[in-house]
C-alpha cells in the first residue's frame, strides 16, 4: 500500500524539520521520501486543512479485558479503540483471565495482536494472581516481550513484596508500574472523601490512601535504587511527593489520567456512574494542580486507563457501579480542551513514554518503518457514541465538545483512518 501525506505540519522535536510543513510518501510501512511538493498518481493522498504528523503515540496502561472477559473487550477491540485514538502502541495490564504471569501469557497477547493495527505490549504481573503475595517469573516474562510489571488495578500491598520486587527488577532494568492506593484506608469508598461526599450521601475515599501508599514505595526506591513508575496519580500532595523524588534524582516516574484532569468530585453531583473511577475524582483544587504538574513537566506522559465495563455494570445505582472509564478514542481531545498544546501532549506520549519503558524510538526519515500517528490539534467537534470503537461505551467524555481530532495513524504497513467526526 502506497500513502502520500500532503502538507503535514511535523511534531518532532529531533527532527530538522520539526514545526514545519513536509509531504511524506509511504510504501509497504516504509517511509520512501520526505520533501516538497512530492507526487505519486498510485498513492493514497491523505490531507487536511491543518493536518499534523507525529511520531506513535504510546499509552502505558489499558485494560483489554483479553482473555476472560471477551464482551467487555477483546484485543482485536481494544486496537481499534486505541487506532482511533491515534496510539501506535498500547500497554495492558496483566488483569485478566487468567493473569499475565508467565511466558505464555504474554506470548498470547503478542500472537494474537499481531494482526491488529496496533503495537499491543503486554504488562506483566509482579505477583502470582495479582495477590499481593508470591513473586512471579519476571525474568522469563521480560525475556518472552513483557515491557514492564505492575499487578495493574490491584496494587501492591505488603512493603516487604514491593521491596523484594524492587530488587528483583534492578537486576533486569525492569520498570515497576504502581496504582497508588492504600485499600486498608477507606476500604469501601465510592468517590473522594470530602465535603461533596459528605453532601452527597456517599462513603470517601481518601486522598490519604493514594498518598501514604507514594511516600512508602518513594522510601522503597530510595533504598532499592530500583525504579517505580506510578499511575493514575490524582492529588496536589502526591504530585509535590513525586517532584521531590525526582529533584532528588530517584527513579520515579508518574502518569495521570485524562479523567483526573479534567473532572472533580463536583462533576459528580448528579451521580454518574460513568465518573465513578479509582482513583476518584478529586478537589477542583488537585485537578488544577495536576494539570499544572502536567504543563511543567513533574507528570511524564498521560495513561488512558482504559476500563471499559459493560452496560449492567454502569447502568445502575452508584453504589453497586463498576470503577472506570472507556477513554482511549477521547484522550487527545480531553487533553487539548484543557489547555494542554499538543507540543506537550506529543513529547509525553511519543519520546518520553518510550524513553520510560524502553521501547524503541520512532525515527521519521527515509528508509526508516513509518510509525506515524495524524491529528488536527485544534479542531472542535462533540464526541459521541458513534466515536466509540471499544465493544464497552462507559466514555465520561461523550456530549462533550473536545478540542483536537486524531485523523489516523499509520502503522504496520497500513493507513488507519479514525472515524472521529
Amino acid at each position: 500500500m502506497r500513502v502520500l501525506i500532503k502538507s503535514a505540519l511535523l511534531f518532532h522535536p529531533s527532527h530538522p524539520l520539526h514545526g514545519k510543513k513536509t509531504d511524506i510518501l509511504i510504501a509497504d510501512g516504509i517511509i520512501l521520501r520526505i520533501g516538497d511538493a512530492i507526487e505519486d498518481d498510485s498513492a493514497r493522498v491523505v490531507s487536511s486543512g491543518n493536518l499534523c504528523l507525529s511520531a506513535g503515540w504510546v499509552d502505558c496502561f489499558a485494560n483489554f479485558c483479553d482473555p476472560g472477559e471477551e464482551y467487555k473487550e477483546t484485543l482485536e477491540s481494544g486496537a481499534r479503540a486505541a487506532a482511533a485514538g491515534g496510539y501506535t502502541d498500547v500497554m495492558i495490564v496483566p488483569n485478566t483471565t487468567p493473569e499475565i504471569q508467565n511466558k505464555s501469557q504474554v506470548q498470547y497477547v503478542i500472537e494474537k495482536s499481531r494482526p491488529t493495527p496496533v503495537n499491543i505490549h503486554p504488562i506483566g504481573a509482579v505477583t502470582m494472581k495479582t495477590a499481593g503475595e508470591q513473586l512471579t517469573e519476571m525474568y522469563d516474562m521480560a525475556s518472552s516481550g513483557a515491557v514492564a510489571f505492575s499487578d495493574g488495578l490491584k496494587p501492591i500491598q505488603s512493603s516487604g513484596i514491593m521491596q523484594k520486587a524492587l530488587e528483583y527488577l534492578l537486576a533486569i532494568r525492569g520498570v515497576l508500574i504502581q496504582l497508588p492506593d492504600d485499600k486498608t484506608i477507606g476500604t469501601h469508598g465510592q468517590m473522594n472523601e470530602g465535603v461533596v461526599s459528605t453532601r452527597l450521601g456517599m462513603q470517601g475515599k481518601p486522598a490519604l490512601s493514594e498518598e501514604l501508599m507514594i511516600a512508602r514505595d518513594i522510601e522503597l526506591v530510595r533504598y532499592t535504587q530500583s525504579s517505580v513508575h506510578f499511575t493514575g496519580v490524582s492529588t496536589a500532595k502526591s504530585i509535590a511527593l513525586i517532584d521531590a523524588a525526582k529533584k532528588e534524582g530517584l527513579n520515579v516516574t508518574c502518569s495521570v489520567t485524562p479523567y483526573h484532569l479534567c473532572f472533580c468530585d463536583e462533576d459528580l453531583a448528579d451521580y454518574d456512574t460513568t465518573l465513578k473511577v479509582n482513583p476518584p475524582l478529586r478537589t477542583a483544587a488537585d485537578r488544577d494542580a495536576i494539570r499544572e504538574a502536567v504543563k511543567s513537566g513533574v507528570v511524564d506522559c498521560i495513561a488512558s486507563h482504559h476500563l471499559p465495563q459493560d452496560y449492567d455494570h454502569k447502568v445502575c445505582e452508584f453504589e453497586k457501579a463498576a470503577f472506570g472509564m472507556e477513554t482511549l478514542e477521547s484522550v487527545f481531545g480531553a487533553i487539548r480542551s484543557v489547555g494542554i498544546s499538543a507540543d506537550r501532549f506529543v513529547e509525553m506520549q511519543t519520546q518520553r513514554a518510550r524513553e520510560i519503558f524502553g521501547l524503541s524510538p520512532v525515527k521519521i526519515k527515509e528508509g526508516a518503518k513509518a510509525v506515524l500517528t495524524l491529528f488536527d490539534p485544534d479542531c472542535e467537534y462533540v464526541f459521541s457514541e458513534s466515536d466509540i470503537q471499544s465493544m464497552s461505551k462507559n466514555n465520561g467524555f461523550a456530549g462533550k465538545t473536545l478540542k483536537g481530532k486524531v485523523i489516523g495513524i499509520i502503522n504496520k504497513d497500513g493507513l488507519f483512518l479514525s472515524d472521529t467526526k
